[in-house]
């Protein structure tokens, strides 16, 4: 996942000299309790097609297939910049997507998910005995190329496995095989290394160890060790989440800052993003469940938050894209309602559930098309200043998180 928000060393240009430019960091409350998961989830688990939310995500997938997916079943970067290039990241957020929708009954949406499964074989490295995703490509699969990011490749990996949990048979087996490729790929390629005590490098510039990367990669880690029961997928977990509480977490505020860089023991980058502290959620409750410590439980509840403190915005009621950044998207900061409905899933606690909507109605009452029924990029907190731009990962994600809260609300 890229970013625009500060100078960065490009990616080598694909084959057709296809910039790989786009995404990623572009540019109180105490709620613990003892309900058992499966208590909550059956508590309010009644709303889905009849929800608001459910008819919405429908919506944003319907301006994804008129939009955005192409004859090649790969998705497009944007509307209008960037048309004949695919990233990573955005297709897989789409499988992603896609998949949430199957899983709350929705069958139509498998063979999407399944199309665009089946074309991200374009973009994996077959020459190389590791493996791994490029960044980009071509629309029609041609010219992937240039860098490897290792979060885009946790991604797709968890991202399989959510396809994983809903099919069966030879397809399903596919998903499981194509996630361990990607945590093979994470294993083999070297992006672990000592410096800076452990954790994984973002790319394969190894320009900055981030918590996001780390992050997703233990959220793979944990979920092949409960599929498989491999223990070497434990022992990773364990070693990346040792070094993520070691050297990631700001006492001060209780929340997971961007990276660390620069030479020596490094340099530690103190901004605090909401979808690094949202993938540190949904982590500490994958590592609280499958390893059955109810202490990363707690810590998940108290991220959470802390991220309801620093990271909410209570005048517009919205998580903030990061604490220097004044600016609201529809990828990053609703990646903060996944958390909270996870949360939610976990204890019952329905304040949780109570940020996840209010987070995701700012999205569709600042940042949606009422035409097209698209979102656009980017807003300052009051709505003004809009960054017209319909990118495929805002949509994907989108589409997710008012699937997922539509079981609820």
């Amino acid at each position: 996942m890229r970013t625009n928000q500060v100078t960065r060393v490009l990616s080598a240009f694909l084959m057709l000299s296809i910039v790989l430019a786009a995404c990623k960091k572009d540019q109180a409350l105490s709620t613990k309790s003892t309900i058992d998961e499966t208590t909550a989830v059956k508590e309010l688990k009644a709303q889905s097609t009849s929800s608001a939310y459910y008819l919405k995500a429908q919506e944003t997938h319907n301006f994804v297939y008129g939009n955005l997916l192409t004859t090649y079943n790969s998705y497009k970067v944007n509307t209008t910049t960037q048309t004949t290039t695919a990233y990573e990241w955005y297709n897989v957020s789409q499988i992603y997507a896609d998949a949430a929708m199957v899983k709350i009954g929705n069958t139509a949406y498998a063979p999407y998910m399944n199309n665009a499964f089946a074309w991200m074989n374009n973009m994996w490295d077959g020459t190389s005995p590791t493996g791994g995703y490029f960044a980009a490509a071509n629309v029609n699969g041609s010219g992937a190329a240039g860098d490897k990011y290792t979060d885009d490749n946790a991604l797709s990996g968890v991202a399989y496995l959510d396809a994983y949990d809903v099919t069966t048979g030879t397809t399903q087996t596919n998903y499981l095989n194509s996630a361990k490729a990607c945590a093979n790929w994470l294993m083999n390629s070297g992006q672990w290394d000592s410096t800076y005590g452990g954790g994984f490098w973002w790319n394969t510039i190894k320009e900055s160890k981030p918590t996001q990367t780390n992050g997703l990669a233990l959220q793979l880690f944990l979920r092949l060790y409960q599929i498989t029961g491999q223990t070497y997928y434990r022992d990773w977990a364990i070693s990346i989440k040792n070094w993520l509480v070691g050297n990631m977490q700001d006492a001060s505020t209780g929340l997971y800052i961007w990276k660390i860089d620069g030479a020596g023991s490094g340099t530690k980058h103190t901004e605090k993003f909401t979808y690094d502290n949202a993938i540190m959620i949904e982590a500490f409750l994958l590592y609280g469940q499958i390893m059955a410590d109810n202490s990363y439980v707690t810590k998940a509840q108290n991220l959470g938050g802390s991220m309801n403190t620093t990271l909410w915005n209570s005048t517009y009621h919205v998580y903030i894209f990061n604490t220097t950044d004044g600016r609201i998207n529809p990828a990053w900061c609703v990646w903060g309602s996944q958390a909270m409905i996870k949360l939610y899933q976990r204890d019952g606690n329905t304040a949780w559930l109570d940020y996840a909507q209010q987070n995701i109605d700012y999205m569709n009452t600042k940042l949606r098309n009422t035409t097209n029924l698209g979102y656009y990029h980017f807003c300052n907190f009051d709505g003004s200043s809009v960054e017209t731009r319909q990118e495929g990962v805002d949509q994907a994600w989108m589409q997710r998180t008012q699937g997922l809260l539509s079981d609820y609300r």
